[in-house]
């Protein structure tokens, strides 16, 4: 996947996170994960775009590292909200799988990255 069409990957989780912060109860449960997982979810869109003008190798590490904690989190997120029973496992699936294969993509890119000899 080029970085164009990652960036475009991450807009659309961001989107489909919003949504599905908007679908989570209006009680303090739900307020907590949805105000967090609104957060880490737009926060890997909008810090690998950062990471895409970072202005040298140890500053893309640095960015892509933060976009790989965002994602990490999300998915951490995901998973709470499964195990407080305030989504179904069924329809929370889809986007927890989105969270580990960004998850797994930004941390092969930091690894090839920090590997890579230049």
């Amino acid at each position: 996947m080029n970085p164009a069409e990652l960036k475009q990957r991450t807009m659309q989780f961001a989107v489909r996170v919003l949504k599905f912060a908007d679908a989570l109860p209006n009680k303090p449960s739900g307020r907590t994960i949805a105000n967090q997982v609104a957060r880490s979810g737009t926060s890997v869109a909008a810090n690998y775009r950062a990471a895409l003008r970072a202005k040298s190798r140890a500053d893309f590490i640095n960015k892509i590292t933060i976009v790989l904690e965002e994602a990490d989190e999300t998915g951490f997120w995901i998973e709470l909200t499964e195990l407080a029973g305030l989504l179904s496992p069924k329809r929370l699936a889809a986007l927890r799988r989105e969270a580990e294969e960004l998850t797994k993509i930004f941390n092969a890119t930091r690894m090839t990255t920090r590997n890579h000899k230049s």
